[in-house]
């Protein structure tokens, strides 16, 4: 069994630097090429179990000789209230680790303050890391939206963010065109929200801009104003269409500057209604009046996409030849830090509520759980989340009081009090039922025991989820990482193991921004072992040879 290898903490503010340092879619226009890559290699990843073991994204690796050193990897995660860069090396050890907040009135300009952040945490970086790092790869808060100028990524309307949820008439439309259940009709999907847009039900102004929409907008910059009603963007337009992109993918094209018909992955389009499995966009979706909207270009997380541009490069410090690779979700990232290799290992998060990510040969969706499945590579990653969490322990329990009562759990004797902690009415999974009620009575006069029930009723939702997923067709559960503040409680723990019968351990490495570093390292070593493909046919097709 692969596992990773124990890392430097990427939880600290800041590190010392070392010594030394696609799919096919309407749009149709051609995707641009990956620098010096032939371009079905930027559409193509190796399956992630082969991946894997060559050290593509578990924090210890292989050598690569093919690299001279120094040879840096910068992940950035941009999350709800700020943003965070991990630089590691090729051993996956943390070399730097930076945050910024959005700061005070961050939601009047989104897109100002991401783009901001973006620099302030490069230029925060050590010069001798900046300028030793190889590859760049971005993650993004899931279903977070922006509809933007192809020709320069200037946003025609306020982003939609990642907990938008859009109105009933928007979803009701997802849902006619979309197969049943699917996870682009949930109404924060990126489907709905273009839905919105496309509709004209969200007549805001654009940011930095004024009222009017983002039709007006897009007309007054010479762009084309596609509408459901036909109008100015039939198919034979010069004006180029506006683009839907998200908000990792629009955070790489400010460092690559590639814009043009779109580039996003599998992990980001998969709410847009894009088909990973396929490596296509469906039928139902690429026939839209809508489609030319779309990005034309999806590439799996970590691969190859373009290298940074000049000028950015020489106003931000970044190497002329630093290579930008397609990003993903933020939980995507997460997930990928904690260093799970193989089908039937998991990730449960126990933060404020309860997620759990297999990873799992089958492909598992039923958006009636909310359940649905990111591609990595040729294996699934499945999801599901539960409305219990740690934020039902806040209501009875601070930090202090957790302390204390822990040691008094006897995690080998069970209370029998068969809770089914919620923070109110409904629940999500491991049961869909908005009306459900939550179960916390009798409470023991002993706090001790009634911490126990809780975390008790806590985790037996948790293996109720890994048994329903497993019945859906998931590879069995065979080991748990944790994640989240509750993964420092031993005696919950303890509990977990015991519930789950499988093994149950903390997560070595938890941040996003970690993922994304390691999907960073995954392109460059990708981009050099193409580079010395062609390098030895061509050797060997020269006269002579």
């Amino acid at each position: 069994m692969l596992l990773p290898a124990r890392a430097a903490s990427p939880n600290t503010t800041t590190a010392t630097a070392k010594q030394q340092h696609s799919s096919p879619c309407p749009r149709s226009p051609a995707a641009t090429p990956c620098a010096q890559l032939p371009r079905n290699h930027c559409r193509k990843l190796p399956g992630v179990r082969r991946a894997l073991r060559a050290g593509a994204f578990a924090p210890t690796g292989v050598s690569t000789a093919t690299i001279a050193p120094p040879r840096l990897y910068l992940g950035l995660d941009f999350g709800t209230s700020g943003a965070r860069a991990a630089v590691i090396d090729d051993e996956g050890t943390l070399v730097q680790d930076v945050k910024r907040g959005y700061g005070d009135g961050a939601e009047a300009d989104w897109a100002g303050a991401w783009r901001r952040v973006l620099f302030e945490l490069i230029g925060s970086l050590d010069p001798a890391v900046r300028s030793s790092v190889a590859s760049v790869a971005f993650d993004g808060t899931s279903a977070t939206a922006m509809l933007v100028d192809p020709r320069d990524g200037t946003p025609l309307a306020p982003p939609k963010l990642y907990n938008e949820a859009q109105g009933r008439d928007v979803v009701a439309a997802a849902k006619a065109m979309a197969p049943p259940a699917h996870t682009a009709t949930a109404p924060t999907s990126t489907l709905c929200k273009l839905l919105t847009w496309w509709y004209g039900t969200d007549d805001g102004a654009a940011a930095g801009g004024g009222g009017g929409g983002w039709r007006r907008v897009a007309a007054e910059r010479g762009l084309a104003t596609p509408g459901p009603g036909g109008g100015a963007a039939a198919a034979g337009s010069a004006a180029p269409s506006p683009l839907l992109l998200h908000q990792a993918d629009w955070l790489a094209a400010l460092l690559h500057g590639v814009y043009g018909s779109g580039v996003t992955d599998w992990n980001n389009a998969l709410k847009l209604g894009y088909d990973p499995e396929l490596e296509s966009y469906p039928a139902w979706l690429a026939q839209q009046r809508f489609a030319p909207l779309l990005p034309a270009r999806v590439v799996a997380p970590g691969a190859p996409v373009a290298s940074l541009d000049s000028r950015v490069s020489a106003a931000c410090g970044l190497p002329p030849g630093c290579l930008v690779c397609g990003g993903t979700t933020d939980s995507i990232a997460a997930f990928v830090a904690a260093g799970v290799t193989e089908a039937g290992q998991a990730v449960t998060s126990l933060g404020s509520t309860l997620a759990v990510k297999l990873l799992s040969t089958t492909r598992v969706d039923d958006a009636a759980y909310g359940v649905y499945s990111h591609r990595l590579g040729d294996v699934w990653l499945v999801g599901g989340a539960s409305n219990s969490g740690g934020a039902v322990l806040r209501r009875f329990f601070n930090d202090q009081q957790l302390r204390e009562l822990t040691p008094r759990l006897d995690a080998d004797r069970p209370t029998g009090l068969d809770y089914y902690p919620l923070p109110g009415p409904g629940e999500r999974f491991p049961v869909a039922d908005p009306e459900l009620q939550p179960r916390m009575s009798p409470r023991p006069e002993d706090d001790a025991l009634f911490l126990q029930g809780l975390l008790e009723g806590i985790a037996q939702i948790e293996a109720a989820a890994y048994g329903r997923l497993a019945a859906m067709g998931a590879s069995p559960l065979r080991q748990v990482l944790t994640a989240g503040g509750g993964a420092a409680n031993p005696k919950w723990t303890a509990i977990r193991q015991r519930l789950l019968g499988v093994p149950v351990r903390a997560a070595e490495q938890g941040e996003a921004c970690y993922g994304a570093a390691l999907l960073a390292r995954q392109g460059a070593r990708q981009a050099a072992a193409a580079a010395s493909a062609a390098a030895a046919a061509a050797a060997t097709a020269a006269p002579g040879s």
